[in-house]
């Protein structure tokens, strides 16, 4: 692992791209400011009443999921906390409970990397709403991640990295659409993604470099595996998907019953380097600190519960850097064709992975 790490391109990639491409973001939001362009968007935390409204947080157990949720419970939602650990994330509760009076926290088992685990946790979800008389789910975030050090494989063929961060909450979307509720206030889902994915030049998304989470940049195969590539096509994957869903949703209507938004939480102090040489960390959050580029979770969370938390009719946006503020991600992010296919190759892996595990599919 420490040797595939270790690499040149990857540590080029982790150690002098990546902080490119965050202080890029932060030159728009600066830009803005100069020519007083940018537009800033107000929270509007739900209305409280005797039955709350029901969120979902994956990734909940530690770093920007845990604060996001209890930003959320709050701010007045019923949370459902999602995670691979139930015991961990049981003490999240524990803990917000005592800090909070009145906040209202579950706590549900997801492996997004496991389709068997998405489809458990979905109908899982649906009997928590029937049981709580809810009208349907207000909002998804999909927040949970990973930086794998080494690549693996997920039972369904799928590199474990492209599986977590991107088909994982793909199909998990796909999956609650149909219950999100239909109505006021307009349900949401956030996608949270990376200013990572600033520096990918995609190619064509087939299902077979998709799978492998190449999208046809760099040469399959496992003997020299480009985790900060396949890092970085996760989280431009989950931007193409942001704003094609947001299309679909959009298509024949100027509003919708469901808004999407992408979040960009910047560089946030969290475990999701767990799996890279703790030296290497180190060393990582010293220049990070020194730039004052590293956020605490709480920090990092804020743009998430921002794009949470928008306007009504509010969808398609990137939100980044905190207080509303929105910024432009990259281009290739806005390509129509490439989002398409990418639609249309991640509906196919994932029909397929069903059929195999024979359930039910419901087709986009």
């Amino acid at each position: 692992m420490a040797r595939e790490v270790m690499r040149f391109g990857n540590l080029l990639r982790m150690g002098l791209f990546w902080t490119l491409a965050v202080m890029y973001s932060y030159a728009q939001l600066l830009y803005q400011r100069v020519l007083r362009s940018g537009i800033t968007f107000s929270r509007v935390p739900p209305s409280r009443d005797k039955r709350r409204l029901v969120c979902v947080v994956t990734g909940a157990s530690s770093g920007i999921g845990k604060a996001t949720a209890e930003a959320l419970a709050v701010h007045g939602y019923h949370v459902i906390l999602a995670g691979r650990s139930k015991t961990r994330l049981l003490e999240v509760i524990k803990i917000l409970s005592r800090k909070h009076e009145n906040v209202s926290l579950e706590a549900m088992e997801l492996d997004l990397s496991s389709f068997r685990s998405i489809l458990s946790f979905t109908t899982a979800v649906k009997n928590a709403l029937e049981s709580r008389g809810s009208r349907g789910l207000q909002l998804l975030v999909n927040n949970a991640g990973i930086l794998a050090g080494s690549q693996r494989y997920t039972d369904a063929g799928f590199d474990s990295m492209i599986a977590t961060n991107y088909l994982g909450p793909y199909l998990l979307t796909r999956q609650l659409l149909p219950i999100f509720h239909n109505g006021s206030p307009q349900a949401r889902i956030v996608n949270v993604s990376s200013f990572t994915h600033r520096f990918v030049t995609a190619g064509l998304v087939d299902e077979e470099h998709l799978a492998q989470g190449s999208l046809a940049n760099f040469p399959l195969g496992k003997d020299r595996y480009s985790l900060a590539q396949v890092y970085e096509n996760s989280k431009l994957c989950m931007l193409l998907f942001t704003y094609e869903l947001h299309r679909h949703l959009y298509a024949n209507s100027d509003s919708s019953k469901i808004s999407v938004i992408a979040a960009d939480p910047g560089v946030v102090r969290t475990n999701i380097m767990r799996e890279l040489p703790s030296p290497l960390v180190s060393l990582a959050h010293f220049v990070l600190r020194v730039l004052r580029l590293l956020q605490d979770p709480f920090e990092g969370s804020s743009a998430v519960v921002d794009a949470a938390l928008a306007p009504e009719g509010l969808s398609g946006e990137y939100f980044f850097g905190g207080n509303g503020r929105t910024i432009k991600s990259s281009a290739v992010s806005y390509d129509k064709n490439l989002s398409e296919q990418l639609w249309t190759s991640s509906n196919s892996l994932c029909n397929k992975a069903l059929t195999k595990i024979n359930e039910e599919w419901i087709p986009g």
